[in-house]
């Protein structure tokens, strides 16, 4: 099968771009770390916790997918155009795979005309986006549940969407690939970044396999947790992208870049947590017990944002026993992740509708599991 044509602009002489807004992000986030007491303590467990809990897990599973991407030399797009009555379930089935590229090839799919709407449709509700990545770390139990029935929900869900909806919301002269700009060459940054997540993958291996390793090599994990984390800091605020890749970029300075941009929204998410318990004395989960009947809904609608990060916030404060399974099951079919991005950049039209589309089953399945199995999974 031949390769997937790519639109690519052409690189220009900086594989890189100073983010004035990011880069203020990243110098408070360093402050932070460098901070003297307990909230430099704090700051940089957090961030080891950050990166080898999450980050070296998304890093590891970009390299495979974009690796065999490109080793097997594989037009995707074209293959689900072929596929039949089979082409949802396998747009669903790879919206279910942890991260937004499944979703984001799919979405590029329809844009050139080679899925229907429907597909569309299930992958954005199968996908958790990089929120999975965080749940298989840390719950394991819960993204068993979680991402099968996620899987099921889009599948359904894109069927019934393929029967009822009549409108044709494409342009199919516009490209997915246009969009993102093209980098260029791999960076030696790159290279570092994944140099640092092979250590970090060890320590988060033994973390999983209930294995305290507080060093690799002689080196302490705290230094290659807060170095990782820098690396990543330094590739977000000077990336040119939004949050996508170009296909036609090497598989390390795509998995370098999404990685940093998954990064810092974890870790931002666990310091907002951390933060609050240690510094404040807040009880979160006590707050959130008020208002218990609207959290599942309220998970459906932060599942409507575009982007991974409000996501990785629901399963974090899920991680930590805040919120129910049930508001979980909610955002994560309602949630479209990064795959929102090129929707909403190629057609708004279409990426509003698919959004509405999910409520529904988000809303039945977060609901269905607060009244009939309330203590599910907590």
């Amino acid at each position: 099968m031949s390769a997937p044509e790519i639109i690519q602009p052409l690189p220009t002489e900086r594989p890189w771009a100073l983010r004035p807004k990011r880069l203020v992000v990243a110098l408070l986030l360093i402050a932070l770390a460098i901070a003297p007491g307990q909230l430099g303590a704090v700051t940089r467990e957090m961030m080891t916790d950050a990166y080898t809990q999450v980050s070296v897990f998304v890093a590891a599973t970009l390299l495979l997918f974009y690796g065999a991407e490109r080793l097997f030399n594989f037009n995707l797009g074209g293959a689900l155009k072929k596929s039949g009555i089979a082409q949802v379930p396998l747009a669903a089935l790879l919206g279910s795979t942890p991260g937004c590229g499944g979703a984001v090839v799919v979405v590029a799919a329809y844009s050139s005309g080679n899925v229907s709407f429907g597909a569309v449709v299930a992958t954005l509700t199968a996908t958790m986006g990089d929120a999975a990545f965080l749940l298989i770390a840390t719950r394991p139990d819960a993204a068993l549940v979680v991402l099968p029935m996620s899987l099921v929900v889009g599948i359904i869900s894109g069927w019934v969407v393929d029967k009822i909806n009549k409108t044709e919301f494409r342009n199919l002269k516009e490209s997915a690939c246009a969009v993102t700009p093209l980098i260029g060459r791999t960076r030696p940054f790159d290279y570092l970044y994944l140099v640092l997540a092979v250590p970090g993958i060890i320590i988060g291996g033994a973390q999983l396999a209930q294995i305290e390793l507080t060093s690799v090599l002689g080196i302490d994990a705290t230094i290659i947790g807060v170095s990782g984390v820098f690396v990543g800091l330094f590739i977000w605020s000077t990336s040119k992208l939004t949050a996508m890749t170009n296909l036609g970029d090497s598989p390390v300075t795509r998995v370098a870049e999404e990685t940093s941009f998954i990064s810092v929204w974890v870790i931002g998410a666990y310091l907002m947590y951390e933060y609050a318990a240690v510094f404040t004395g807040l009880d979160i989960g006590e707050m959130f017990q008020t208002i218990a009947p609207l959290l599942p809904l309220i998970a459906i609608i932060i599942g409507f944002i575009p982007g991974c990060g409000p996501q990785v916030l629901v399963a974090t404060l899920f991680v930590n026993g805040v919120i129910p399974f049930a508001a979980l099951a909610g955002n994560s079919i309602s949630n479209d992740g990064d795959a929102l991005f090129p929707a909403i950049a190629l057609n708004p039209r279409a990426a509003f509708a698919a959004t509405a589309y999910s409520a529904i089953p988000a809303f039945i399945v977060a609901y269905g599991f607060y009244f009939l199995a309330p203590g599910f999974m907590n």
